[in-house]
Order: C-alpha cells, then sequence, then structure tokens
C-alpha cells in the first residue's frame, strides 16, 4: 500500500480552520468579539511558534460547540464552508490530492482541528479518511471536550499509528508514503514518512527541510 498523507491547515487550505471557525462565530455574534477574539489569536500566535498548550486550546476551541444544538452547529457550518472554507482551496491543492488519487494511493488528511470542523473539509476533497482530534459527543451533543490523544505533534503519530492497526497494517506494511505539512509541529510525522514534503512552510519548518533535501511545495503561490 502506498499513502498519501496531508496536513490540512496552511497546507491543503491557504488558512487555518481552526482560527477561522472561531472568526466566523464571533462575526456571527454567536461568541463575544471582545471576550474571544484576543484568546483566539493569542493561540493561533502560539501555534505558529511551538509553544501552543494543546489541551487549553482545546477547552477554548470546543466549549462552544457545547451550547448550542448539533442542528444550528451543522446550519452555520454550511455558511462557513461557503463563505471562508472554499475560497481558501486552490486548484493546486485540489490537484495534488487528485493526483495521489489517480496514482492509487490511499489518501488521509490528518489533522489537529477537530472533526467536526474538518469533517465537512475532507469530503469537500473527495477524502474518505480524516484523522482528526475528535470532539466528545452524548446523545447527539458536544460536551465541550476531547477525547483520546489530540491529533498534535507526537499525537499525529500515535493517532495514525491506531488508524493503521485498525485496518490491520503497520508502517512496515507501508510501501511507500507522503506527508505534505506546513509546520514545524508536524516535524514528529515527517520524519517518519518516506517522502516528507513542505508546503509553504513555515521558517523553522523551511530550514529543516533545506538542511535535509526535503521537496519544498507551493500550493499558495508563497514559495518559489
Amino acid at each position: 500500500m502506498r499513502l498519501a498523507l496531508f496536513d490540512l491547515d496552511n497546507t491543503l487550505l491557504s488558512g487555518d480552520s481552526d482560527f477561522e471557525w472561531a472568526q466566523f462565530l464571533i462575526e456571527q455574534r454567536v461568541l463575544d468579539r471582545e471576550v474571544y477574539e484576543a484568546r483566539n489569536r493569542e493561540f493561533f500566535e502560539q501555534y505558529k511558534a511551538g509553544t501552543l498548550d494543546i489541551h487549553a486550546f482545546l477547552a477554548f476551541q470546543l466549549k462552544p460547540l457545547s451550547r448550542h444544538s448539533r442542528l444550528e452547529l451543522d446550519r452555520w457550518h454550511e455558511e462557513y464552508m461557503r463563505t471562508r472554507i472554499r475560497p481558501m482551496i486552490t486548484p493546486a491543492a485540489r490537484a495534488l490530492v487528485e493526483d495521489h488519487r489517480r496514482r492509487g494511493h490511499e489518501l488521509v488528511i490528518i489533522t489537529a482541528t477537530n472533526r467536526f470542523v474538518t469533517g465537512p473539509i475532507a469530503r469537500e476533497f473527495g477524502v474518505e479518511h480524516l484523522i482528526a482530534t475528535e470532539p466528545e459527543e452524548v446523545d447527539g451533543a458536544f460536551t465541550g471536550r476531547a477525547v483520546g490523544v489530540p491529533c498534535f505533534r507526537e499525537g499525529k503519530v500515535a493517532r495514525l499509528e491506531e488508524w493503521l492497526t485498525s485496518r490491520g497494517l503497520s508502517w512496515e506494511r507501508i510501501g511507500e508514503s507522503w506527508f505534505y505539512s506546513d509546520s514545524h509541529n508536524d516535524l514528529p510525522l515527517l520524519e517518519r514518512v518516506t517522502h516528507p514534503v513542505a508546503v509553504d512552510p513555515d521558517v523553522r519548518l523551511r530550514c529543516h527541510a533545506e538542511a535535509h533535501g526535503w521537496p519544498i511545495l507551493s500550493l499558495h503561490g508563497t514559495v518559489h
């Protein structure tokens, strides 16, 4: 089996779906701008700097899901997809996914962003397999908590290995593997695959990629 793994935020998307979801809710007046906007930006800067406390972030990001019905959340998500997400999907990103599909590779989006936000985005790309941080649900309603290992940094490796095991697979049974990411936070998984690719990388990942001879790709027109 050949496995093609794709990070989502700032990789397949020319933006961050987590950040944009919170900003969308703020603009819809679902969240209070004064309370949430500065905190949202603070977490985003921590992520870029590699200092993010994933558990503190998830407590912030998942709590609003618990305050609204799934019907209302799904309705907001449809508008979010139309106004925020589809404009962040470039033809180059779609073409990359389709190239691996044509080559018969198993396609997986693997992201720290929670499944509620990212499930419809994976479907937009036609990717069946999504490994994401899992928000807890009880009787069809979100609790505001995450379950299992957050799909972040080393957690991405752990969650991918769980997924492989569930399919009767292991690293040793994968012939070739690709992982596309923009972030130094994904170095633990980039270093496990046979074909790591830096996509519009941040400074730390770009330096690492150049030092190790990894390909550097642009899907958003910023890397030459």
